[in-house]
């Protein structure tokens, strides 16, 4: 398996760990890497290759309560009106790590649209296949 720097923050109990519990830990990105005042990350302890599309549903579960607890904190300590969760998984989504990681993003009063964390751009992809009945399952 390949070096990875959230495991390493993981194993080495760094002190940049904002939060640590049983399944998962957050921390602030590098900085110059924040979106916004609080931005924060939100980890599972085990390591994935796929992000959301391989993790354990209890690990997942964990992830999801831990970013819910700091978006509710963002949302009554910092003064944001809004929090938007990113995370992208697989290869072809653009992440720029395996290990699957939330980004817990506050957004403030005045933040317009050119702050907002999420593709502008809209895919031109028209898929084969009718989109109800695979998604339905």
């Amino acid at each position: 398996m390949n070096a990875c720097v959230f495991c390493d923050l993981i194993t080495t109990d760094s002190p940049d760990l904002l939060v640590k519990e049983d399944a998962a830990v957050a921390f602030f990105p590098l900085p110059g890497d924040e979106i916004a005042p609080g931005h924060t990350l939100v980890v599972p302890r085990r390591h994935t290759t796929e992000g959301v599309l391989d993790a354990q549903p209890a690990d997942l579960a964990q992830v999801m309560d831990l970013a819910q607890r700091l978006a509710q904190r963002m949302m009554a300590g910092l003064g944001a009106t809004g929090v938007c969760l990113l995370n992208a998984s697989g290869p072809g989504s653009g992440r720029s790590l395996d290990h699957l990681h939330i980004h817990v993003v506050p957004r403030y009063p005045g933040d317009g649209d050119e702050t907002l964390p999420w593709p502008t751009g809209r895919s031109r992809h028209q898929p084969a296949v009718d989109l109800w009945a695979v998604l339905k399952g």
